[in-house]
């Protein structure tokens, strides 16, 4: 790299071990990356240990964020910049990088220990395993101690500085502005004075060495192009961040209070700590003992006449699956937010995966189908919320909203909505008839099939709810065969009167009908993007699933060949053969890690020589 190096877009990945502060580091470099007016795309990839040894391999966190004039929409493939905090760092991400990509290596921790902890038995800087690659070394660890010497800390807690000189370097390599990260130093340790001055010294003195010593002859000062963005008030914001806001606005939306109902798992837990922030929007959280008590939490919260909210991660979801069987059976609006994660059991709690499509379409006991929908996006689980808790009150039915591990903690630019664009969400009226308050409180509307969102108080209306079996036009308990089956009917019906109240499906880009069409649901939207782009090929991305749009089974007949990469085993594929009847090319990836552009490329390829 040449110093004023011109680019249009860069990929920086930053490693060390977990107590490292790696993830702290990034997300600020973010935050003065958005203030700059680049776009970008983050990756936080962190172990799922609390605490795991220090120097190990497994026990690396890192940080990737692709930036530059967009549109960006991966935190990208190959990093152009590792900066690595101890040779476990190095060792994990080296085989992630092209030849040629600059790494700067905190030299303090290359000692022959930390170097036998990470599985080397020579010094990579020295036994040529580097050749390839533009290196530029720094005793960041003890150049920080100097920096931060005047204000008397252990060496321990001057250690806990070094994040913040190493971003100083960074924001230096990149013409960044301190005053963002100094302002956030300054509020998160507003009560802790000389930690805060420390932090503060420790960021000043990176930058002033990146730019003054020897080093700056050999680390370039890299110049991005902002971002052409559509005018708008701009802020980075995660998938947690994002669909906490769209709760809140959905509340607003429907003049409704909302009620959180929740227990601690990864990756969920994110949400339920932004909601707690959000008070004064109305938003109402609750952390149960368990997941069965947070569902049945939530159920309670709309049998008041709040909207109930719950939320977890694939095994959590298990659990609450009876309770789901109760809202349909009662025929309340209750919204499951479920991000998904890899594996069965504990699994990969902090590694993402697409793989619960099958326990949201089809995973309860007996007839229940749900309506189920994805976001793709980090900003787009904003409208997706609002979306969830619309179909769910009108229809009077559970709604499950998938996001993913990379969604929750991934960051990107996005642009506060004006609210006034977005339609108010109305309830089921209660009719005006003579007929029983039980019957008025089962009356469905004729083209949603939600009936009245009818709540203990309101005058005249005292009726029977529960979990049994209830007669299709009075809610009585009925235990009549023929009633069965219709109440069957009825609850499929009205799961398939969501298609007609949504929004046609569209092509993303590129031709009507053609040799190959993409189609991908969910976190796969950023790299499905850009490999069709380069390829010209075309692009579908559902955000409906169950149930599908009124004329996806026509858009997709047009092509020769439906390509659907996932992070699972082929599942949306199975779902679009049992509803269209269309057979369609898995190409599934479940490393934990999500897919990169050139995977896809690689594929839509392949698949041309085929033609």
């Amino acid at each position: 790299m040449n110093r004023n190096n011109d680019v249009d877009s860069i990929v920086i990945r930053l490693a060390g071990d977990s107590g490292d502060g790696i993830q702290l580091m990034g997300s600020q470099f973010a935050v003065s990356t958005a203030l700059a007016g680049a776009d970008f795309a983050t990756f936080p990839d962190y172990p799922a240990e609390i605490r795991a040894p220090v120097g190990t391999t497994f026990g690396v966190s890192a940080y990737q964020i692709n930036l530059g004039g967009g549109p960006i929409t991966t935190a990208g493939d190959a990093p152009e910049v590792l900066v690595a905090f101890n040779p476990a760092a190095l060792k994990v991400s080296l085989p992630l990088l092209d030849k040629g990509a600059l790494i700067l290596i905190n030299n303090d921790s290359f000692t022959a220990r930390n170097l036998v902890k990470a599985g080397y038995d020579t010094d990579p800087r020295e036994d040529g395993t580097l050749n390839d690659f533009q290196i530029v070394t720094a005793d960041i660890s003890h150049l920080n101690l100097e920096a931060v010497k005047e204000f008397g800390l252990s060496k321990s807690e001057g250690g806990r500085c070094k994040n913040f000189y190493a971003l100083g370097m960074l924001l230096w390599m990149f013409d960044r502005e301190l005053e963002s990260v100094e302002a956030w130093i300054s509020r998160r340790l507003a009560d802790q004075a000389t930690m805060r001055d420390a932090n503060i010294r420790a960021l000043h003195a990176g930058h002033a060495f990146a730019e003054t010593a020897e080093m700056s002859a050999n680390l370039s000062q890299i110049q991005l192009a902002e971002a052409d963005m559509e005018p708008g008030e701009y802020r980075s914001i995660t998938g947690a961040e994002a669909l906490a806001l769209g709760l809140a606005a959905a509340g607003e939306l429907a003049k409704t209070q909302v009620m959180f109902c929740s227990y601690p798992i990864t990756p969920a837990s994110p949400l339920l700590h932004r909601l707690t922030r959000l008070a004064e929007m109305g938003v109402g959280t609750f952390q149960a003992e368990d997941e069965i008590a947070a569902i049945c939490a939530a159920i309670g919260a709309s049998y008041g006449g709040m909207i109930g909210v719950t939320s977890s991660s694939g095994p959590g979801i298990a659990l609450k699956t009876e309770a789901m069987g109760l809202a349909v059976s009662a025929e309340l609006p209750l919204v499951i937010v479920n991000w998904q994660r890899g594996g069965p059991s504990t699994g990969l709690p902090t590694k993402t995966e697409q793989s619960d499509l099958y326990q949201a379409v089809y995973g309860r006991n007996a007839d229940t189908p749900l309506p189920v929908l994805s976001a793709s996006t980090s900003g787009e689980c904003f409208e997706m919320a609002i979306e969830a808790t619309r179909i769910a009150i009108r229809h009077m039915t559970p709604v499950i909203l998938l996001a993913d591990g990379y969604l929750s903690n991934a960051a990107e630019p996005w642009r506060i909505p004006d609210m006034a664009a977005f339609e108010p969400i109305t309830k089921n009226i209660v009719p005006e008839s003579d007929d029983s308050p039980q019957r008025r409180a089962f009356t469905r509307d004729e083209k949603s099939l939600g009936r009245p969102w009818v709540t203990p108080g309101m005058p005249d209306l005292l009726h029977r709810i529960g979990g049994l079996e209830k007669d299709v036009e009075t809610g009585h308990i009925s235990y009549d065969p023929a009633n069965h089956q219709r109440m069957t009917d009825m609850r499929a019906a009205k799961i398939d009167a969501v298609a007609e109240f949504i929004d046609d499906q569209r092509i993303e880009h590129g031709p009507d009908s053609g040799d190959i069409v993409v189609v991908g649901w969910g976190s796969t939207y950023g790299p499905i993007y850009q490999a069709t782009r380069r390829t010209g090929v075309s692009f579908v991305h559902l955000r409906h699933i169950n149930p599908l749009p009124r004329n996806l089974g026509e858009i997709l007949g047009r092509f020769d060949k439906i390509l659907m990469p996932e992070m699972n085993n082929g599942q949306l594929s199975t779902v679009l053969r049992d509803k269209l009847c269309m057979e369609t090319l898995p190409f599934s990836k479940v490393t934990g890690q999500p897919f990169l552009i050139r995977e896809i490329v690689e594929k839509i390829e392949s698949l041309r020589g085929d033609v």
